[in-house]
Order: C-alpha cells, then sequence, then structure tokens
C-alpha cells in the first residue's frame, strides 16, 4: 500500500487525562475510499482516538502526528476539521430537537445574504440532501418529531452539507432497530461507492464489521494491538477479532449455564395497558407470563412490540394508562401503584436508557449504587454511609466494576462500567425479580460476558430474571425460556429445547391470541 493511497495516517497518538493515559502509542491508517471499523471493548481509547482527530480535544493536547491526505494536522476546534471535510457523528445525536430538519442540518452554516436568511435556498439545498441520503420527510419537519434512525440520516445529510470526505460514525447503530440500522449500512456504502466518501465506524457489533468494513484497527487498553483487512477472499475472523479485542479466548460468546429453576415468584395475568396519551389505543392486549426462581426468562419482539411498555407497566405502573389486570408474587396479589411499592414487593426495573433513566450522570459511583436502597440503608430517615460504602464497594469488587474508588463521577466510566452500576444499583435492593431491559446494548464482548456471567450468578441465587433485548442470539444464548410479543400481544411461551431465530421470528411477526400463564 503505498502513500498516496492513504487518507489518513495516525502516528503516535498519546493522549492522558490527568495520570491516566488514555491512549499510548496508537497507529492507525485509513485507505482512500474505504470503510474502516474500529474495535475495542469499552474504555479501549476508541471514541477518545476520534476525538483526538476531530479537534475535540485539540493539538498540543495530545502527543503524535497527524497526516490527512498527507498533509500534517493540527486542529484547534471542530470547525478545523470540518474545514478539511473531517465530519463526526457521535453516538448521542447533535441535534436541537425544537428546529426543522433544514434548520439543523445548515446550523452554523446558515444560508444567508447580507445577515438575512435565505430560506427558500435553505429548504431547497436540504431537499436535496435528505433526497441523497434517502429520507423522505420535509425540509421543516421538527426534529423531534422524528424517530431516531431518521434523525441519524439527518446528521449524514448535514455532514454532507459540509463536503465530508471522511465520515466518522461513533456506534451509529445502537439504539437502532434491523430495518434503520440496514438502511444506515447500505447508505454508507453508497457513499462509499457514488462518491468516494470515506467512512470511520465505531461499532459492537461485529456482525456490522464483517458485512461492511474494509479494515479493521483492534484497540486495547488505550493501545492498538493490531488490524486487519477485510474482503471476498479474506472474511472476517471473528473469534480471532474477539481475542485481540479482550486479550483472552473467548470460546463461547455466552457462559454455560446449567438452570435450577423453582417455586413460581411472578404471575402477570390478564395484563393490558393503553398509552398514556391515547387511551383508546391498546400497547399491552392480556398478557399473561410467569417467572420462576431461579429462571431466566426473554422478552424477544421487533421494535414497538411492546416490551418495554408491559415491563415499565408492571413496575409500578411507571407507563401507560388505564391498567387492569392481576399481579402476583409468590402466590399473593400485590398492588402497585408506583415504583416504591414495586422495590417494597421486591421488583426490580434497569431501564435500556441507562444515561438518561439509568443514572444520575451528576453524582459518582456510590451515590448511583445505593439510590434504589436508600430505605433500607437508613433509620429514622438518617442514611449510614458506612453501611453504603459497605456495600457499594462489595458489588464494586463482585462486578469488576473498573475504577479508582466508588467516589469517582459515573460519567467518567465507561458504557460498560455504567451498566454494571445500574444492574449493582437494583442488585444491592436485594429484589427478587429483576427485569433487564437491553443490558447489554452499546457495549462490547467482553464486557457483554461479564454482564452475563452476573445473570448466572443472581439466578444461582434463587433470584428471577427477565431479559428485553433486541439481540435474538443474546436471548437464545442465555434465556430458559423465551415469550415473543408482536403488537403487545404475547404470542408464544418457547422452551429452550425450541429455541431457534426463526420460530422466534414467528412468534415476533404475527398476531396470535395470547398464551396461557403456566
Amino acid at each position: 500500500m503505498s502513500d498516496e493511497d492513504i487518507l489518513l495516517r495516525m502516528q503516535g497518538i498519546t493522549k492522558t487525562f490527568g495520570p491516566v493515559k488514555a491512549l499510548s502509542n496508537v497507529d492507525m491508517d485509513v485507505r482512500k475510499g474505504e470503510i474502516h471499523a474500529i474495535c475495542g471493548e469499552n474504555g479501549a481509547g476508541k471514541s477518545t482516538l476520534m476525538n483526538v482527530l476531530s479537534g475535540v480535544y485539540p493539538h498540543g493536547s495530545y502527543t503524535g502526528e497527524i497526516l490527512f491526505d498527507g498533509k500534517p494536522c493540527r486542529y484547534r476546534t471542530i470547525n478545523d476539521s470540518e474545514d478539511d471535510g473531517i465530519v463526526i457523528i457521535h453516538q448521542e445525536l447533535a441535534l436541537s430537537p425544537f428546529l426543522s430538519i433544514a434548520e439543523n442540518i445548515f446550523l452554523g452554516n446558515e444560508q444567508a445574504h447580507n445577515g438575512v436568511m435565505d430560506w427558500d435556498t435553505t429548504r431547497a439545498k436540504a431537499s436535496r440532501l435528505l433526497e441523497r441520503v434517502g429520507l423522505d420527510e420535509k425540509p421543516d419537519t421538527r426534529v423531534m418529531d422524528l424517530g431516531v434512525g431518521k434523525q441519524q440520516l439527518v446528521e449524514i445529510a448535514k455532514a454532507l452539507s459540509k463536503h465530508v470526505r471522511l465520515l466518522i460514525l461513533d456506534e451509529p447503530t445502537a439504539a437502532l432497530n434491523d430495518d434503520d440500522s440496514d438502511h444506515l449500512l447500505d447508505l454508507v456504502r453508497q457513499l462509499r461507492d457514488q462518491q468516494g466518501v470515506t467512512s470511520i465506524l465505531i461499532t459492537h457489533k461485529l456482525g456490522e464489521v464483517g458485512q461492511i468494513a474494509d479494515g479493521v484497527t483492534i484497540l486495547r487498553d488505550g493501545s492498538t494491538v493490531g488490524g486487519m483487512r477485510i474482503d471476498q477472499d479474506h472474511p472476517l475472523d471473528q473469534d480471532l477479532l474477539i481475542q485481540k479485542m479482550v486479550g483472552r479466548e473467548l470460546t463461547n460468546l455466552y457462559p454455560e449455564h446449567v438452570p435450577h429453576i423453582g417455586k413460581e415468584v411472578l404471575k402477570v395475568s390478564d395484563w393490558t395497558v393503553h398509552h398514556p396519551q391515547d387511551p383508546s389505543r391498546t400497547v399491552v392486549d392480556h398478557a399473561n407470563l410467569v417467572v420462576h426462581q431461579g429462571e431466566i426468562v426473554g422478552l424477544a419482539g421487533l421494535m414497538g412490540a411492546g416490551r418495554t411498555e408491559m415491563a415499565m407497566s408492571i413496575f409500578g405502573r411507571s407507563y401507560g394508562s388505564h391498567i387492569s389486570g392481576r399481579i402476583e408474587m409468590h402466590g399473593r396479589r400485590v398492588e402497585l401503584p408506583n415504583v416504591q411499592s414495586a422495590i417494597d414487593s421486591g421488583l426490580a426495573y434497569a431501564t435500556e436508557d441507562r444515561k438518561v433513566f439509568g443514572l444520575n450522570l451528576l453524582q459518582n459511583i456510590r451515590e448511583n449504587a445505593s439510590l434504589a436502597s436508600l430505605k433500607k440503608m437508613s433509620r429514622h430517615g438518617v442514611m449510614n454511609e458506612n453501611l453504603e460504602r459497605a456495600r457499594v464497594e462489595e458489588y464494586r469488587k463482585d462486578f469488576n466494576i473498573k475504577c479508582s474508588n466508588i467516589d469517582v463521577p459515573v460519567s467518567t466510566l465507561s458504557g460498560g462500567n455504567q451498566q454494571k452500576v445500574v444492574l449493582a444499583k437494583w442488585v444491592i435492593s436485594d429484589p427478587d425479580v429483576l427485569i433487564l431491559d437491553e443490558p447489554t446494548r452499546g457495549i462490547d464482548v467482553g464486557a457483554k460476558y461479564e454482564i452475563y456471567e452476573i445473570i448466572d450468578r443472581l439466578v444461582d441465587q434463587g433470584k428471577a430474571v427477565v431479559v428485553i433485548s433486541s439481540e435474538l442470539p443474546e436471548l437464545i444464548g442465555i434465556c430458559d425460556r423465551i415469550y415473543t410479543v408482536s403488537q403487545g400481544v404475547i404470542t408464544n411461551d418457547v422452551e429452550r429445547r425450541d429455541f431457534s431465530q426463526e420460530y422466534l421470528m414467528k412468534g415476533m411477526t404475527q398476531e396470535k391470541k395470547g398464551v396461557a400463564a403456566r
């Protein structure tokens, strides 16, 4: 490979935050017109490396050299990198929800003449950009009225308005369903094949790497540990990639586990939930489910099937209106009108959005992990801080949360470690049933394995765990039983011996009469 083929070269990049070395002599070459994946565990330095490249961390705050199209780069701001055609789309989208699509696309690059906005030009250019990314929406549509998948396309349209040459996508499909993910990846291919746009893709979904990437750079603990070329003659070796990412061989993506299923602990009967803003719309329709001690039960459904709504409504009616049905814990009927009553009855719910609903990012690990157990750790309204510290420290070690101490801000942790804090918060509350909503979304394969091991330990202790996941292989790999959900209806109750993606998908796409609880 000649230097003329190289669009981006990063050499010896080292970045520190106080005593912590986030990047250590990282090297990476990206060819012109390729899709290049960066893989590594959470905390490996992937996003930090791209922030160095894009000017989020300005020249002078790191050491090493960056060459873009053969020329040295000394970016002080994001605007400097964008002037060269380098555009980064972060995992947390940088769109203003109250502005229109057109206003967002040209925010900071307004189409104005003599200080006066030219709205006709703005809308016309926005329409052409939306057509290029395959988004059939009017330019005046507010961003808040779009789904996450369409918002991602608005971000790409915004990048195209800046004459992008290198597009950096940080976990672009983490929050998307399969259809939106496929559309986004197809668009990245089209940009490469039709317009010569080079892309860098940060993703934990190894299937996407094999599906779309031409090359891979692998980071571990802030250092480059290898690279791969991918083509028809050299398909991705996932086992080798995983081994390089985690520094050890994972012979199985899911730990082996022998179930010890006991008595019924949770029974939900004839559960019906209506939409909170539109009570005429039924979101969960006469659902019946049962969970036993020592059992891992999955909820499988397509986006919008009603899985999260069902879980939240059971957990202290934290979603929905006109809720009816019956909940029993250990064979006795319970009324759960609010979240505290659900916690007191032995239920816990770990939300799918850890950063918005699962954690208070302004607080430290200790304060977050003890949040669901304040009553149990208090006497006469006074917190027992010694007990709090002892319990949180116990689970920090048990869950292998990587941090210097429990008083560091939870916002400084990687995604996988943040997810472990969410789990610790609910496990410390000592629930009988723990509902986990997308517990491994956006985290790497190594951290996923550790979370699976935590789940196995919980059920071995007699806890019952319900897992909601959009990844069928994950549910098949860890569950003892799976309910399929379609349009708010539980359509099937599938035993492990009958697990297959095809059979589960049939239940997820066909509305049937709800199954009776076991």
